[in-house]
Protein backbone atom coordinates (compact mmCIF):
# COMPACT_ATOMS: atom_id res chain seq x y z
CA UNK A 1 0.00 0.00 0.00
CA UNK A 2 1.24 3.81 -0.46
CA UNK A 3 1.81 4.06 3.14
CA UNK A 4 2.82 7.36 3.32
CA UNK A 5 -0.34 8.52 1.40
CA UNK A 6 -2.16 6.98 3.44
CA UNK A 7 -0.57 9.16 6.61
CA UNK A 8 -1.03 12.29 4.57
CA UNK A 9 -4.96 11.59 4.24
CA UNK A 10 -4.58 10.03 8.46
CA UNK A 11 -2.70 13.50 9.15
CA UNK A 12 -5.25 16.12 6.88
CA UNK A 13 -8.22 14.47 8.31
CA UNK A 14 -7.33 14.36 11.63
CA UNK A 15 -6.39 18.03 12.17
CA UNK A 16 -9.48 19.51 10.05
CA UNK A 17 -11.98 17.16 12.01
CA UNK A 18 -13.69 16.03 8.21
CA UNK A 19 -13.40 13.70 5.60
CA UNK A 20 -13.50 16.99 2.79
CA UNK A 21 -11.65 19.63 4.29
CA UNK A 22 -8.73 17.28 5.03
CA UNK A 23 -9.03 15.70 1.72
CA UNK A 24 -8.29 19.13 0.07
CA UNK A 25 -5.22 19.50 2.50
CA UNK A 26 -3.91 16.69 1.72
CA UNK A 27 -4.51 17.96 -2.10
CA UNK A 28 -6.72 15.23 -3.31
CA UNK A 29 -10.18 14.72 -3.81
CA UNK A 30 -12.44 12.92 -0.92
CA UNK A 31 -12.90 9.13 -2.54
CA UNK A 32 -9.38 9.17 -2.67
CA UNK A 33 -8.57 10.15 0.63
CA UNK A 34 -11.40 7.46 2.23
CA UNK A 35 -10.23 4.32 0.29
CA UNK A 36 -6.74 5.86 1.55
CA UNK A 37 -7.57 5.40 5.37
CA UNK A 38 -9.29 2.48 5.12
CA UNK A 39 -6.26 0.81 3.50
CA UNK A 40 -4.37 2.05 6.12
CA UNK A 41 -6.55 1.04 8.58
CA UNK A 42 -6.28 -2.47 7.49
CA UNK A 43 -2.75 -2.62 7.25
CA UNK A 44 -2.39 -1.28 10.63
CA UNK A 45 -5.19 -3.93 11.83
CA UNK A 46 -7.57 -1.30 13.87
CA UNK A 47 -9.95 1.51 13.16
CA UNK A 48 -8.45 5.29 13.02
CA UNK A 49 -11.75 7.22 13.03
CA UNK A 50 -15.12 6.59 14.77
CA UNK A 51 -17.39 7.38 12.18
CA UNK A 52 -20.55 6.93 14.37
CA UNK A 53 -20.40 10.67 14.59
CA UNK A 54 -20.77 13.46 12.27
CA UNK A 55 -17.26 14.96 12.77
CA UNK A 56 -14.37 12.73 12.14
CA UNK A 57 -12.80 11.90 15.64
CA UNK A 58 -9.78 9.83 16.04
CA UNK A 59 -10.23 6.71 17.69
CA UNK A 60 -8.15 6.07 21.07
CA UNK A 61 -5.59 3.81 18.53
CA UNK A 62 -5.97 6.57 16.00
CA UNK A 63 -4.42 8.89 18.50
CA UNK A 64 -1.88 6.78 19.36
CA UNK A 65 -0.73 6.56 15.59
CA UNK A 66 -1.26 9.79 14.74
CA UNK A 67 2.61 11.29 16.41
CA UNK A 68 3.72 8.64 14.29
CA UNK A 69 1.71 9.53 11.03
CA UNK A 70 2.92 12.90 11.36
CA UNK A 71 6.71 12.64 11.51
CA UNK A 72 6.27 10.29 8.49
CA UNK A 73 4.58 12.83 6.93
CA UNK A 74 7.38 15.49 7.86
CA UNK A 75 10.22 13.10 6.89
CA UNK A 76 8.45 12.63 3.37
CA UNK A 77 8.59 16.51 2.94
CA UNK A 78 11.72 17.12 3.70
CA UNK A 79 12.99 14.14 1.57
CA UNK A 80 10.98 15.75 -1.35
CA UNK A 81 12.63 19.18 -0.74
CA UNK A 82 16.32 17.23 -0.37
CA UNK A 83 15.98 16.06 -3.99
CA UNK A 84 14.65 19.06 -5.39
CA UNK A 85 17.46 20.73 -3.87
CA UNK A 86 19.97 17.62 -5.24
CA UNK A 87 18.55 18.13 -8.54
CA UNK A 88 19.12 22.06 -8.78
CA UNK A 89 22.65 21.38 -7.54
CA UNK A 90 25.08 22.82 -9.91
CA UNK A 91 26.91 20.09 -11.75
CA UNK A 92 30.40 20.94 -11.87
CA UNK A 93 32.37 20.86 -14.85
CA UNK A 94 35.80 21.42 -16.08
CA UNK A 95 36.32 22.96 -19.53
CA UNK A 96 39.14 23.96 -21.64
CA UNK A 97 40.05 27.22 -20.85
CA UNK A 98 39.40 28.15 -24.52
CA UNK A 99 36.02 28.30 -23.65
CA UNK A 100 34.81 31.70 -24.04
CA UNK A 101 32.14 33.59 -21.88
CA UNK A 102 29.46 33.87 -24.15
CA UNK A 103 30.02 30.04 -25.02
CA UNK A 104 29.90 28.67 -21.71
CA UNK A 105 26.52 31.07 -20.76
CA UNK A 106 25.30 29.29 -23.80
CA UNK A 107 26.30 26.16 -22.60
CA UNK A 108 24.26 26.63 -19.37
CA UNK A 109 21.10 27.78 -21.05
CA UNK A 110 20.96 24.88 -22.83
CA UNK A 111 21.78 23.02 -19.98
CA UNK A 112 18.72 24.49 -18.43
CA UNK A 113 15.93 22.98 -20.64
CA UNK A 114 17.18 19.54 -19.49
CA UNK A 115 16.73 20.49 -15.60
CA UNK A 116 20.82 20.73 -15.57
CA UNK A 117 22.65 23.67 -14.16
CA UNK A 118 26.40 23.60 -14.52
CA UNK A 119 28.89 25.67 -12.55
CA UNK A 120 32.57 25.84 -14.76
CA UNK A 121 36.25 25.28 -13.47
CA UNK A 122 38.24 26.62 -16.31
CA UNK A 123 41.84 24.59 -16.64
CA UNK A 124 44.54 23.74 -18.45
CA UNK A 125 44.27 19.80 -20.29
CA UNK A 126 46.74 18.13 -18.13
CA UNK A 127 44.43 19.15 -14.73
CA UNK A 128 41.08 18.59 -16.00
CA UNK A 129 41.39 14.67 -15.57
CA UNK A 130 42.96 15.29 -12.04
CA UNK A 131 40.17 17.28 -10.79
CA UNK A 132 37.48 14.61 -11.54
CA UNK A 133 39.86 12.16 -9.57
CA UNK A 134 40.30 14.44 -6.63
CA UNK A 135 36.33 15.27 -6.39
CA UNK A 136 36.80 18.91 -6.96
CA UNK A 137 34.54 18.81 -10.17
CA UNK A 138 31.94 16.17 -11.21
CA UNK A 139 32.62 15.93 -14.49
CA UNK A 140 35.72 17.87 -17.12
CA UNK A 141 36.04 17.61 -21.14
CA UNK A 142 39.21 16.17 -21.38
CA UNK A 143 42.12 16.33 -23.82
CA UNK A 144 42.55 12.86 -25.91
CA UNK A 145 43.78 12.42 -29.56
CA UNK A 146 41.42 13.07 -32.32
CA UNK A 147 40.43 9.45 -33.10
CA UNK A 148 39.46 8.90 -29.72
CA UNK A 149 37.24 11.97 -29.28
CA UNK A 150 33.50 12.51 -28.89
CA UNK A 151 34.13 15.88 -30.20
CA UNK A 152 36.45 17.29 -32.87
CA UNK A 153 38.54 20.40 -33.54
CA UNK A 154 40.27 20.80 -36.53
CA UNK A 155 43.11 22.81 -36.36
CA UNK A 156 45.42 25.11 -38.81
CA UNK A 157 47.31 28.34 -38.63
CA UNK A 158 46.42 32.36 -38.50
CA UNK A 159 48.22 35.15 -38.12
CA UNK A 160 47.93 39.17 -38.38
CA UNK A 161 47.72 39.45 -41.94
CA UNK A 162 46.22 37.85 -44.67
CA UNK A 163 47.74 34.45 -46.12
CA UNK A 164 48.25 33.42 -49.03
CA UNK A 165 45.09 30.89 -50.65
CA UNK A 166 45.75 26.88 -49.66
CA UNK A 167 47.40 25.68 -47.11
CA UNK A 168 50.07 26.97 -45.01
CA UNK A 169 53.52 24.82 -45.13
CA UNK A 170 55.49 24.57 -42.26
CA UNK A 171 58.90 24.61 -44.78
CA UNK A 172 58.00 27.88 -46.47
CA UNK A 173 58.79 29.35 -42.80
CA UNK A 174 62.38 27.79 -42.70
CA UNK A 175 65.21 30.78 -42.29
CA UNK A 176 67.12 31.13 -45.81
CA UNK A 177 70.77 30.12 -45.52
CA UNK A 178 72.18 33.98 -45.27
CA UNK A 179 69.34 34.39 -42.08
CA UNK A 180 68.71 37.72 -44.16
CA UNK A 181 64.61 36.89 -44.02
CA UNK A 182 63.11 37.16 -40.86
CA UNK A 183 62.74 33.78 -38.13
CA UNK A 184 58.77 33.31 -38.00
CA UNK A 185 57.46 31.39 -35.40
CA UNK A 186 54.50 29.33 -34.94
CA UNK A 187 53.19 29.52 -31.30
CA UNK A 188 50.93 26.20 -29.55
CA UNK A 189 48.92 27.63 -26.99
CA UNK A 190 48.63 25.52 -23.89
CA UNK A 191 45.45 23.90 -24.68
CA UNK A 192 47.35 22.24 -27.60
CA UNK A 193 50.54 21.34 -25.03
CA UNK A 194 49.66 17.69 -25.14
CA UNK A 195 51.52 14.78 -27.05
CA UNK A 196 48.61 14.28 -29.57
CA UNK A 197 49.00 17.72 -31.11
CA UNK A 198 52.66 18.44 -29.80
CA UNK A 199 54.29 15.82 -30.70
CA UNK A 200 53.17 15.59 -34.31
CA UNK A 201 53.90 18.85 -35.35
CA UNK A 202 57.39 19.11 -33.35
CA UNK A 203 58.08 15.96 -35.48
CA UNK A 204 57.16 18.00 -38.65
CA UNK A 205 58.99 20.66 -37.58
CA UNK A 206 62.27 18.66 -37.18
CA UNK A 207 61.68 17.33 -40.99
CA UNK A 208 61.13 20.11 -42.55
CA UNK A 209 64.20 22.27 -40.87
CA UNK A 210 62.59 24.46 -38.77
CA UNK A 211 64.63 25.75 -36.14
CA UNK A 212 63.77 24.63 -32.67
CA UNK A 213 62.52 27.68 -31.45
CA UNK A 214 60.08 28.29 -34.62
CA UNK A 215 57.48 26.03 -32.67
CA UNK A 216 57.00 26.98 -29.41
CA UNK A 217 54.46 26.43 -26.74
CA UNK A 218 53.17 29.64 -25.04
CA UNK A 219 52.58 30.56 -21.32
CA UNK A 220 48.87 31.45 -22.02
CA UNK A 221 47.13 32.11 -25.13
CA UNK A 222 46.84 35.99 -24.23
CA UNK A 223 50.67 35.73 -24.30
CA UNK A 224 50.46 34.02 -27.37
CA UNK A 225 48.13 36.02 -29.50
CA UNK A 226 49.93 39.41 -28.37
CA UNK A 227 53.27 37.72 -30.23
CA UNK A 228 51.03 37.14 -33.40
CA UNK A 229 49.51 40.71 -34.03
CA UNK A 230 52.57 42.20 -33.05
CA UNK A 231 54.59 40.11 -35.86
CA UNK A 232 54.48 37.65 -38.63
CA UNK A 233 54.75 35.02 -36.22
CA UNK A 234 51.26 32.20 -36.37
CA UNK A 235 49.09 31.10 -33.93
CA UNK A 236 47.98 27.28 -33.94
CA UNK A 237 44.08 27.42 -33.56
CA UNK A 238 40.86 26.72 -34.69
CA UNK A 239 39.02 28.53 -36.93
CA UNK A 240 36.60 29.95 -34.17
CA UNK A 241 39.56 31.21 -32.06
CA UNK A 242 41.20 32.41 -35.12
CA UNK A 243 37.39 34.39 -35.79
CA UNK A 244 37.18 35.86 -32.35
CA UNK A 245 41.20 36.92 -32.33
CA UNK A 246 40.62 39.04 -36.45
CA UNK A 247 43.09 36.26 -37.67
CA UNK A 248 43.31 34.93 -40.69
CA UNK A 249 43.12 31.33 -40.50
CA UNK A 250 44.17 28.58 -42.83
CA UNK A 251 45.03 24.52 -42.54
CA UNK A 252 48.25 22.92 -42.35
CA UNK A 253 49.97 21.55 -45.78
CA UNK A 254 52.05 18.92 -44.23
CA UNK A 255 49.60 16.95 -41.70
CA UNK A 256 46.57 17.25 -39.72
CA UNK A 257 46.10 18.64 -36.52
CA UNK A 258 42.40 18.26 -34.53
CA UNK A 259 41.99 18.55 -31.10
CA UNK A 260 39.97 15.39 -29.35
CA UNK A 261 37.66 15.85 -26.59
CA UNK A 262 35.83 13.41 -24.71
CA UNK A 263 34.33 13.55 -20.95
CA UNK A 264 35.53 11.94 -17.94
CA UNK A 265 32.93 12.06 -14.60
CA UNK A 266 32.76 10.88 -11.55
CA UNK A 267 29.00 9.46 -11.96
CA UNK A 268 28.53 8.22 -15.37
CA UNK A 269 25.01 9.49 -15.34
CA UNK A 270 26.49 12.47 -15.37
CA UNK A 271 28.96 11.79 -18.19
CA UNK A 272 26.26 10.44 -20.30
CA UNK A 273 24.00 13.43 -20.34
CA UNK A 274 26.65 15.57 -21.56
CA UNK A 275 27.44 13.18 -24.31
CA UNK A 276 24.04 13.07 -25.33
CA UNK A 277 21.70 15.58 -24.32
CA UNK A 278 24.60 18.44 -24.52
CA UNK A 279 26.19 16.73 -27.83
CA UNK A 280 25.58 19.71 -30.25
CA UNK A 281 25.78 22.67 -27.48
CA UNK A 282 29.41 21.06 -25.89
CA UNK A 283 30.66 21.04 -29.46
CA UNK A 284 29.50 24.54 -30.29
CA UNK A 285 31.44 25.79 -26.82
CA UNK A 286 34.88 24.36 -28.32
CA UNK A 287 34.55 24.64 -31.67
CA UNK A 288 34.00 21.14 -32.90
CA UNK A 289 33.27 19.76 -35.84
CA UNK A 290 29.65 19.21 -36.72
CA UNK A 291 28.85 15.86 -38.44
CA UNK A 292 26.55 16.59 -41.62
CA UNK A 293 26.46 20.23 -42.25
CA UNK A 294 30.34 21.02 -43.23
CA UNK A 295 31.43 23.40 -40.29
CA UNK A 296 32.36 23.29 -37.12
CA UNK A 297 30.58 24.36 -34.07
CA UNK A 298 32.36 27.44 -33.59
CA UNK A 299 31.76 28.62 -37.73
CA UNK A 300 34.08 27.48 -40.07
CA UNK A 301 33.31 29.75 -42.70
CA UNK A 302 35.15 32.54 -41.06
CA UNK A 303 35.42 36.20 -42.29
CA UNK A 304 39.21 35.30 -43.48
CA UNK A 305 38.13 32.62 -45.75
CA UNK A 306 39.67 29.71 -43.69
CA UNK A 307 37.93 26.23 -43.34
CA UNK A 308 38.59 23.03 -42.03
CA UNK A 309 41.54 20.93 -42.95
CA UNK A 310 40.63 20.26 -46.78
CA UNK A 311 42.06 16.82 -47.09
CA UNK A 312 45.79 17.34 -46.58
CA UNK A 313 47.51 14.46 -46.21
CA UNK A 314 49.85 13.96 -43.00
CA UNK A 315 52.64 13.32 -45.86
CA UNK A 316 55.58 14.54 -43.97
CA UNK A 317 54.64 11.67 -40.71
CA UNK A 318 55.14 9.25 -44.03
CA UNK A 319 58.42 10.49 -45.15
CA UNK A 320 57.79 12.65 -47.47
CA UNK A 321 57.27 16.79 -47.47
CA UNK A 322 54.46 18.68 -49.58
CA UNK A 323 55.09 21.36 -51.73
CA UNK A 324 51.86 22.74 -52.85
CA UNK A 325 50.54 26.00 -51.59
CA UNK A 326 52.76 28.60 -49.90
CA UNK A 327 52.00 30.60 -46.49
Amino acid sequence: MDLIGGCRAFVGVSETGSFTRGAAAAGIPQSVASRRIAALERHLGERLFDRSARRAGLTPFGRDMLPSAQRLVRLADAMEQDAKRARLRPLRVAVPETCTTRALAELDAEARAYDMFLEFRPAAPGDRAELVRDHDVRAAVTAVPAEDGTWTVPLGVAGATRLHPGPVHLETLRVGRHGRLPRRRVWLQPEDDVPHVRDRLMRVRDAVGLQPAQVAVADSLTGAAADVLGSGDLLLCSTAQARELGLHWRPLGELRLARGYAVTAVLGADGERLRTRLWDAVAQCLGAEVPGDGRTGGGAADRTGGGAADGAADRTEHGATGKAGRG
